[in-house]
């Protein structure tokens, strides 16, 4: 009789083919050098039009696979496995990481050597190994109007902007919450907070997750111990117009769930104000030439979407 995984690793993937399969051979070669970590792979596919759901089952037999007719998006994707979770720990990993050495061995050393930690994220790096910022501090009115008006680069690396100083990278620190690219949950504490929203198609999935464990009386952790390459972005690059649009929709979303009304308001005239600007910008260049007919009409139809929201 076989035991019961110990992990579960949900990697939800959409029209990401080549990098699927960089993330699946590098968690692969991870767990056969962790004999230790009994671990389950599912990887849920949203509907990929480019044979990512062919790659897995002729490159990865014995993985599980889901196969979706359609795009339920992240959070419903890994909803699908984790509202069956039979480990006590699940990695959510994104399609365009590839995990380092034993990374999730040590996401789990650590969730068993922390016992009210109910989230764990590791150190994330760039594909030539340069440093990425892994967490960040929970959505402030600050951060969104240094989303669209920086003033100064200092203050986009800085704590006001929701970063945490490099140099406490190289230990274990509680933070707000992880990069969704790679974070180890404790089954107890969805228990208590619950699953993902699915509410959220894209972005602000797992700050909500985080915020919810958290206010559930749970821990959520950084440690420098696991280390994880991400390719930043590579799915969402596809359709970068509607991405912008999912994107403040998650936003207005999360503020909604966890602030006051007037912050809502003011987030809201704070991405207004920089969308009218960029418009104009985009306007500007379509009257220099900058920015060609078909390029502007799609410029628009995105920011009139956007102020719509």
């Amino acid at each position: 009789m076989t035991s019961a995984p110990e992990l579960t690793v949900v990697v939800v993937s959409f029209n990401t083919a080549r990098l699927l399969e960089a993330c699946l051979v590098a968690l692969e070669r991870s767990l056969a050098a962790s004999p230790e970590l009994r671990a389950r792979v599912v990887v849920v596919d949203n509907a990929s039009r480019d044979g990512s759901p062919d790659l897995v089952r002729k490159r990865f037999p014995s993985l599980e696979l889901r196969a979706l007719d359609r795009n339920l998006g992240f959070a419903a994707a890994n909803n699908l496995v984790l509202r069956e979770l039979d480990s006590p720990f699940a990695l959510l990993l994104n399609p365009d990481t590839e995990v380092i050495g034993d990374a999730p061995a040590a996401l789990v050393r650590f969730l068993r050597a922390h016992p009210r930690a109910g989230v764990v994220g590791g150190r994330l790096v760039y594909g030539d190994g340069s440093f990425q910022h892994s967490c960040f501090a929970f959505p402030t009115l600050a951060m969104s109007f240094l989303d669209f008006f920086p003033l100064n680069h200092r203050l986009i690396d800085s704590r006001l902007n929701g970063r945490y100083p490099r140099g406490w990278y190289e230990r274990d620190f509680q933070i707000g919450h992880p990069l969704g690219a790679g974070m180890a949950v404790r089954r107890s504490a969805l228990d208590q907070a619950g699953l993902m929203d699915e509410g959220f198609f894209m972005y602000c999935e797992e700050v909500d997750l985080c915020r919810r464990i958290r206010a559930a009386g749970w821990e959520i952790w950084y440690s420098p111990d696991a280390t994880i390459v991400h390719h930043e972005a590579q799915a969402t690059r596809q359709f970068r117009g509607e991405m912008l649009l999912q994107l403040h929709k998650s936003r207005f979303r999360f503020f909604s769930k966890h602030y006051p009304p007037v912050y809502g308001r003011v987030a809201r005239a704070i991405v207004r104000l920089g969308l009218l600007r960029d418009l104009i910008r985009s306007a500007a260049g379509r009257v220099r030439g900058d920015v060609d007919a078909g390029e502007w009409r799609r410029r628009r139809r995105v920011y009139e979407r956007l102020l719509a929201l």
